[in-house]
């Protein structure tokens, strides 16, 4: 079989091949079907899957997953080892913390910040704005997964 430069395959646990290609600014793992920025910076072992988008001069950290049809706007940080959900929305100048686990469906307004550890459950809206410091709600920060 013929290679493309930067490529990667291998079998999931179905037997089905998967494939994503290496992004040019940061080595990241991309779906094909996704849509990530040149500009965007996705870190050597961080996954984009199928449908996802990632914006211009966006930053996915070490380790980071963004899931199915998850959008992230632009200039947006994402720390090591977070999970953005499938259909997850993360407004523009958004911050997440390192090790923060965001449902589906969750959105992160423009601006907001998603504190490390925080682990949000499906459709939870973070409110912020660009410029705020604004962080997630108390009640549904550092949740642990039971």
């Amino acid at each position: 079989m013929t290679r493309k430069a930067g490529r990667v395959e291998f079998e999931d646990d179905d037997g089905r091949v998967v494939r994503y290609d290496r992004h040019p600014n940061g080595g990241g793992l991309v779906s094909p079907a996704a849509v990530v920025d040149p500009d965007a910076t996705i870190a050597a072992t961080a996954y984009v899957e199928a449908g996802a988008q990632v914006g211009r001069r966006s930053t996915v950290g070490e380790g980071s997953w963004v899931d199915h049809g998850a959008n992230v706007g632009a200039g947006v940080r994402i720390g090591g080892n977070v999970h953005l959900g499938p259909g997850t929305w993360v407004g523009d100048h958004a911050r997440i913390g390192s090790r923060a686990k965001l449902g589906a469906g969750v959105v992160v307004e423009p601006g907001a910040h998603v504190g490390p550890d925080t682990v949000l459950r499906d459709g939870v809206t973070v409110h912020g704005r660009a410029g705020d410091r604004a962080t997630a709600p108390a009640a549904v920060r550092a949740r642990r997964a039971a």
